[in-house]
């Protein structure tokens, strides 16, 4: 099999802290330690590539800054890390946004992934002026990213849909290479729009055997669209050099989740149309008890944090043993994160993915050759 690939997340939400940072999917985002700025998140980025992450997930919605502009500014600070920039199609007309991505990945070199985001908030959604329903929002994004595709070729486009029109659209930008498309979604609507589009299917981390259903479902409609999908999964990370310092650090962030704070956002979460969303508020059912839901796989950050509520907790063995759990059912590619981001990023790259490395699952995708060289080292410098 070819080498997994792992990715890390920009704390654009929020900010970042020593504590789990709750919001998102509708839910007004809590105030954290660390303000997501242009330094800090710099920091991130840079540790996220020296450590061997290949991307790093921006995510999108009025609970966190702008996912394209973010990254277009980190993409400056960074050399090789590319963006899993988080979109919501139907915010802009098709062309702009394919127009954006070319310029994106022109001027960075190609560091652009696109994370296609429907959008299961209904109330949220009208903030920015879309008013459809969710089967609309889905039969507009199956549109909308069959005239990307088709504009991105360098053709002549016109198109006359339910929902978008555009007439001979021709785009100048053409990224090079093309950006694969990340999609999650776990509703018939969104496995019929991922088997058409979708490069990776992304979803949320659920147990083992639950993924492996949504990868055999995903595979099958692709299969009826003539098109293979690769798998991967959204997961936080809570990695020691042994399980009792892992699991106390869950304990420890746990114990700062307030029984009131569990309540309000529960209750604001129980509002999305999202069924991911719904199958998260499952596995944790708003207790904190009961939360380890698989051998090192714990529900606790979904208490507070709409969208992936799960976590891999564990001894960095454990760890690694879980991740070829995942990969056992089709998962290739893993986009993970931490509290804080910057220490934890550190905990897994250091930890995990050499484990993963020895096991011959991963490698590098920018190791450093050579020594480095010793100023006034050499016999000749000393004479």
């Amino acid at each position: 099999m070819s080498h997994l690939k792992f990715h890390w997340f920009l704390p654009t939400n929020g900010g970042d802290g020593r504590q789990v940072v709750g919001g998102g999917h509708g839910v007004e985002a809590g105030a954290s330690g660390r303000a997501a700025s242009v330094p800090y998140l710099g920091q991130v980025a840079r540790s996220a590539e020296q450590l061997g992450f290949e991307a790093a997930l921006t995510p999108t919605g009025a609970w966190c800054e702008d996912a394209w502009l973010s990254t277009a500014m980190l993409s400056s600070v960074s050399d090789r890390l590319k963006f899993l920039v988080a979109f919501r199609p139907g915010l802009t007309s098709p062309f702009l946004a394919a127009q954006m991505a070319g310029t994106f990945q022109n001027l960075t070199g190609g560091r652009l992934l696109l994370n296609v985001v429907t959008g299961g908030e209904s109330h949220e959604q009208r903030m920015y002026g879309d008013y459809l329903d969710k089967e609309a929002r889905y039969a507009r994004c199956d549109e909308f990213l069959t005239i990307v595709r088709r504009l991105w070729t360098g053709e002549s486009v016109s198109f006359a849909g339910e929902h978008l029109r555009l007439d001979e659209a021709v785009l100048a930008q053409i990224p090079d290479p093309l950006p694969e498309i990340y999609f999650g979604g776990s509703s018939p609507a969104a496995g019929r729009v991922a088997a058409k589009h979708a490069d990776v299917y992304l979803t949320w981390g659920e147990p083992p055997t639950a993924v492996a259903e949504k990868v055999e479902w995903i595979r099958k409609l692709a299969a009826d669209e003539g098109r293979e999908v690769c798998f991967g999964i959204r997961l936080h990370t809570i990695a020691r050099d042994t399980a009792e310092e892992a699991w106390a650090e869950a304990d420890r962030l746990l114990a700062g989740i307030d029984e009131s704070e569990i309540a309000k956002v529960q209750a604001g979460l129980r509002r999305s149309e999202s069924e991911g969303q719904r199958r998260m508020l499952e596995l944790n059912a708003g207790s904190k008890d009961g939360l380890e839901i698989h051998p090192n796989l714990w529900a606790g950050v979904g208490l507070v944090r709409g969208g992936a509520g799960t976590a891999l907790v564990g001894s960095h063995d454990e760890i690694a043993d879980l991740v070829e759990q995942y990969v056992a059912v089709g998962i290739e590619e893993f986009v993970l994160s931490g509290y804080p981001h910057l220490e934890e990023s550190y905990r897994f790259g250091e930890g995990v993915l050499p484990e993963l490395a020895r096991r011959g699952l991963w490698e590098h995708p920018a190791p450093v050759t050579g020594r480095a060289s010793v100023p006034f080292g050499s016999s000749e410098a000393a004479s």
